[in-house]
């Protein structure tokens, strides 16, 4: 019987499971047969996680965090869920290859997909100019002209805040109306920088080692152009990925895993969320870290109340109150 089974390997899961496996919990990673790592796998330079001035390829983060997980004890599994019982006491996560394991409390870290084009290059261009993450990878076309394809608050805020970096940014819309905010319209209307491109979409992005353009396809008359291009910022949308939780946990508007306020807890006892399936808002790899150690304390928390699990007495003062004077800058 484990402690606590974490399922998902991005900077949730892997904080989680840092800070677990250093409490003692012996956590089960499961980290998927093809989406280790999260997001972060289809990163190049990761220049905004703190610690690493010189940038980190998104792949090394992602292999440093679980190498330090595995090295308290943190166990992994390459394998992927099929099935959850959230009910009782126990909790039982059945994995595809017909394996079972069960533990008292599971934290939930499957994070988010961003929605793709699913047009030709798209995916052999990935984090070469493709982006889904304008505050990730903005910094990288300073002076260059990009383009971002959408029409919701989500695109209209990139677009904006490319113009940062950008020396011209398109904004590409499959429609002639936009379905943004009428602040965030404003907004970009009136920014110099940004030009868009109405009654189109994306049918293919070109460039062999990086993106050098786009094929346009007018969406009333069918007709096609090339656009050159330095960057494709994509913002269509993300989904959180809930679809084995659906019925099991409550689910917010917005799609994404309630949670208690500020805590993990979802509304099942014992079981937790924590990185981009509870977030519809930040998304990024320093706040899922953040969130996955939220998880991890409240895992020891519940566990230490059932006494499942010893709680050392420094971790309940930081839990339940300020950090005592031992604790602080621990």
């Amino acid at each position: 019987m484990r402690q606590v089974i974490i399922i998902g390997s991005g900077p949730a899961g892997y904080t989680a499971a840092i800070y677990a496996a250093r409490a003692n919990l012996e956590p089960l990673v499961i980290a998927s047969s093809v989406e280790v790592g999260g997001e972060l796998m289809n990163t190049t330079e990761v220049e905004n996680f703190p610690g690493f001035p010189e940038a980190i390829m998104g792949p090394d983060l992602m292999a440093k965090m679980q190498e330090q997980a595995e090295r308290f004890g943190a166990e992994v599994l390459y394998q992927d869920v099929v099935s959850l019982d959230l009910d009782g006491d126990v909790k039982t996560v059945t994995l595809g290859n017909g394996e079972t394991h069960q533990a008292y409390s599971v934290i939930y870290a499957t994070g988010s997909a961003y929605r793709k084009l699913g047009v030709p290059g798209e995916e052999r261009l990935s984090g070469r100019g493709v982006s889904w993450c304008a505050t990730c990878d903005g910094f990288f076309f300073r002076e260059r002209t990009i383009a971002v394809v959408g029409g919701g608050d989500s695109a209209m805020e990139e677009a904006t805040f490319l113009t940062k970096f950008a020396s011209k940014v398109y904004i590409i819309h499959r429609k002639d109306t936009l379905r943004a905010s009428k602040i965030m319209q404003e907004r970009a209307f009136a920014n110099e920088k940004i030009e868009f491109i109405w009654n189109s979409e994306v049918a293919d992005i070109l460039g062999d080692e990086a993106v050098n353009g786009v094929v346009l396809r007018s969406t009333t008359g069918g007709t096609t152009r090339e656009l050159p291009l330095d960057g494709l910022f994509v913002a269509i949308g993300n989904d959180p990925r809930t679809h084995l939780v659906h019925d099991k946990l409550e689910l917010t508007a917005e799609g994404t895993i309630w949670v208690d306020g500020r805590t993990s807890r979802t509304s099942v006892p014992g079981v937790f969320a924590a990185g981009d399936v509870i977030d519809p808002t930040y998304r990024q790899a320093v706040t899922a870290a953040a969130s996955g150690t939220v998880a991890a304390l409240d895992v020891e928390h519940y566990l230490a109340a059932r006494g499942e699990a010893a709680l050392p007495e420094s971790d309940v003062a930081q839990i339940d109150g300020l950090p005592d004077a031992a604790t602080v800058g621990a």
